[in-house]
């Protein structure tokens, strides 16, 4: 069944055409990934979609009682209440049965006999109704989605008007994600997530029953959620079946059999031309005019779009010494009054040539890291050395701060003095060429502006690169293109970045900040994370579980299947009679909410119902820690 979707849409911006004869259609349990360049309509033709943009020609078409749940790019723009109040209206539904509950307990307890009895049914079926749409779980539930998302408690008490844009970006999606619509749209969602964050989402969406559509430019993240993939270029829209890696292969093969045909038609045209050419006035000329109409008739096959590719060359920089970074005792934080200690790193070194990428959850330190190897930040203790002839180059986070009243030729110019033919000739392998270089920066894309920064850091030739999260705010073909310029890169190179493509692509090795501690790991990305699922850790954005009847024959179980016994079998004693203790109170409390059902005591029911999601998440730790 079809949820929503269009035909024949176009859309202009004044001669500009955004889309041109565009049909697609949106069914149900759709999984759509929307991949383009920046600046190709992406977030406009989900507007047109949502009835929130006006449109040219075509039509848009909807079913009935479609719950839609959107998350623009930039959300929450109003709003007077608090991060959590706003969160909560997403069971407003369940709020408005409370009261209704609290009303219909309250005329049961003011009135007799049939007047009594009616009022009695209509809180047994206001009663089923909340129980059956969550109403003692959705505090439970909203905590969950919460954490998964990376709020803290002290957002939740922030003024949505005093959050920043990522809290209110992560609040409107926990919100979407409560409501439970029968189609989500999500643009961007990743960009304000962190690993933790970005893993508990793609679990969330796949174990999803519902339609979804998101716009992303994170390739790993595709991967994981997407069956159908939307690609938006050249005014057009293509949709191929499967995940990004799937795509990617399709439209390569779907390229090379354009690029065969084009040429193909290209020999036939040469060939025609020549006849028409030569025997237009001649015995064969009839023959000739033929195959000049039907030549004029033909639908002409365009030449595949080539991507152009960065060029790097082998840099003048001089060359290191073997050991790059190394550090001895090194904690990282802030000297204010108190002292803040971020983390401490044990002793471990860079090796000339490597790529180390730096992973964390947001906020927790990593531009801090980056700084105190830079001496720009001072050292609580310990300390950071940088090793023979070393010569950094740092591409802070937001890329470089660049006039906007600056040409690319004028940027470049700026950071080293060289001929108009030397920077032409630089900035031809960043892919600026021709009147291109005179464009004003403030009319730059995200991507190039990215590109840009790195030729202003490179012409200087670094001979270590440290770069803090060079992939924000760019499109795939940035990324792809900013990949291939640090793989050819010669030298060695440091970089913070939540794009885990990226760090699958060019990390060697791995500094993970958890906690208190930097954990380095000799390997890629990939081993890393098998690593990591090898030895979990308890995170507060796992997803919690929801204790069920078969607590017991789950710890049963698990005790059966443990064949390392406990160190300390006090400790076993003293968890197995925590969680005896735990599982009476969670009966106690079943048997008090089934009597305060029987006599209609809505605030007991509510009360109950809260304290039993609050005893079975207790109960579920305590199991998980009992069964490590």
């Amino acid at each position: 069944m079809a949820l929503l979707g269009a035909s024949q849409l176009k859309l202009y911006y004044a001669d500009l055409e955004i889309f041109s004869n565009v049909t697609v259609q949106v069914n149900e349990k759709a999984h759509i990934g929307i991949v383009g360049p920046n600046g190709s309509g992406k977030s406009s033709f989900i507007k047109v979609l949502l009835g929130l943009q006006d449109f040219h020609g075509g039509e848009v078409f909807k079913s009935d009682s479609l719950r839609i749940g959107y998350v623009p790019q930039t959300a929450l723009q109003n709003g007077s209440g608090t991060i959590e109040e706003e969160i909560m209206t997403a069971f407003s539904d369940l709020i408005q049965l409370e009261e209704s509950m609290a009303e219909s307990a309250l005329r049961i307890q003011n009135s007799h006999g049939d007047e009594q009895r009616t009022a009695e049914k209509e809180y047994a079926s206001l009663v089923d109704s909340y129980e059956s749409r969550g109403g003692y779980d959705y505090h439970n539930l909203m905590e969950r989605v919460v954490q998964g998302v990376g709020l803290t408690k002290d957002n939740m008490i922030t003024l949505v008007s005093d959050a920043s844009g990522g809290e209110r970006t992560r609040a409107a999606l926990a919100t979407a994600l409560l409501t439970d619509p029968d189609l989500l749209i999500l643009d961007e969602p990743t960009n304000y997530l962190d690993f933790n964050g970005l893993e508990w989402l793609e679990n969330f969406l796949k174990n999803s029953k519902n339609a979804y559509i998101v716009i992303s430019h994170d390739r790993f993240f595709l991967d994981s959620v997407a069956t159908e993939i939307w690609d938006i270029e050249n005014a057009q829209l293509k949709s191929y079946p499967g995940n990004y890696s799937k795509y990617k292969k399709l439209k390569s093969e779907e390229e090379d059999r354009q690029e065969k045909e084009f040429i193909k038609q290209q020999e036939y045209i040469k060939r025609e031309e020549s006849f028409i050419a030569r025997y237009h006035a001649g015995q064969r000329s009839k023959e000739a005019r033929g195959r000049a109409r039907k030549l004029a008739r033909i639908e002409k096959i365009q030449a595949p779009s080539k991507e152009d590719t960065v060029h790097m060359r082998s840099s003048n920089a001089s060359r290191t010494g073997e050991i790059v970074l190394s550090t001895h005792n090194l904690k990282v934080g802030f000297k204010n009054d108190p002292t803040i200690e971020l983390f401490s790193i044990p002793d471990t070194e860079i090796h000339r040539g490597s790529t180390t990428a730096i992973i964390g959850n947001n906020g927790i330190g990593k531009t801090t890291l980056l700084k105190t190897i830079l001496g720009e930040t001072p050292a609580l203790s310990g300390s950071v050395r940088l090793g023979h002839n070393v010569k950094t180059g740092y591409f802070r986070q937001g890329s470089d701060e660049i006039p906007g009243h600056f040409t690319v030729m004028d940027a470049l110019l700026e950071i080293k003095n060289i001929s108009i033919g030397e920077a032409r000739s630089f900035l031809a392998r960043f892919l600026f060429s021709g009147e291109e270089i005179y464009d004003k920066v403030e009319t730059l894309s995200g991507g190039e502006r990215g590109r840009l920064a790195l030729a202003r850091l490179l012409i200087t030739e670094p001979n270590v690169l440290i770069l803090d999260e060079p992939t924000t705010h760019l499109d795939i073909k940035s990324r792809e293109a900013l990949e291939q310029m640090i793989k050819a890169y010669d030298g060695t190179t440091i970089f913070v970045s939540h794009d885990r493509q990226l760090i699958s692509f060019l990390a060697d090795s791995i500094w993970s900040i958890d906690g208190k501690t930097v954990s380095p790991f000799e390997g890629g990305f990939s081993e890393w994370f098998t690593n990591k699922s090898k030895n979990p850790t308890n995170s507060k954005h796992s997803p919690k579980k929801t204790v069920n009847s078969n607590t017991k024959q789950k710890r049963h179980r698990q005790s059966e299947k443990s064949s390392t016994p406990k160190s300390n079998s006090k400790q076993i004693v003293d968890y197995e009679t925590l969680i005896n203790e735990l599982e009476g109170k969670v009966l106690r409390v079943e048997s008090e909410l089934q009597s305060a059902t029987n006599t209609s005591d809505v605030d007991k029911i509510i009360e109950l119902g809260h304290e039993h999601n609050k005893l079975t998440q207790e109960l579920e730790k305590l199991i998980t820690k009992w069964s490590e």
